[in-house]
């Protein structure tokens, strides 16, 4: 999220995130269809955005560089630890537990399709599986690396600020703090829940 403000402060949005994703229920065929290995025309997918983070999108990194070829690609990183901290209080969490809460149907239908793309998918394993979501998290930072050609990528961690991403983006670093609400508190609030 923190990213996403970021993104749209120095003028690259609106950011696609999960967030706009529960917002507009006519998304969620969209997200099923290519899950389900079926051609997804992007431009609808993201028409009115001009950025993307977070998963859904993010789960398609590889067909979204192609479909895009001029498209700059950051990658987010931070310390493993921080990051397991954040994603099994947040995300980890909230796919774990949702089947239990009183959610709208395309959200529910959501949830499903985040529990394919990021335990099976993604972490090849269970969601609140500390090492095989780990292992996970460093394949995919490599699988990045490797990939994307390095004048096209940043692989940026929030906590270094402007600098490293205006530098990237070519854009002027603002006067004002870099955004700072991926809180596992702010969360729990996007979502209207509580962990429990």
């Amino acid at each position: 999220m923190s990213l996403k403000l970021a993104l749209e402060q120095l003028g690259f949005g609106p950011c696609h995130h999960m967030d706009e994703v529960f917002k507009r229920p006519e998304q969620v065929p969209l997200w099923r269809a290519a899950v389900d290995g079926q051609t997804v025309n992007w431009d609808s997918v993201f028409a009115g955005f001009r950025s993307q983070v977070d998963w859904p999108g993010a789960h398609f990194w590889r067909e979204l560089a192609a479909a895009y070829p001029n498209a700059k690609v950051i990658h987010t990183v931070r310390p493993e630890d921080q990051w397991w901290t954040s994603f099994s209080g947040t995300i980890g969490t909230l796919l774990t537990t949702y089947e239990d809460k009183p959610l709208p149907p395309h959200i529910r239908s959501m949830m499903d399709i985040s529990v394919d793309i990021v335990g099976s998918r993604t972490f090849g394993g269970p969601i609140n599986d500390r090492e095989s979501a780990l292992a996970a998290y460093r394949a995919r930072t490599e699988d990045v690396r490797s990939t994307i050609p390095p004048e096209r990528l940043l692989v940026f961690d929030v906590a270094d600020g402007w600098g490293p991403l205006c530098g990237f983006l070519g854009v002027p670093t603002p006067s004002t703090a870099f955004p700072r609400t991926n809180s596992t508190e702010a969360f729990w609030k996007l979502v209207n829940g509580s962990p429990s």
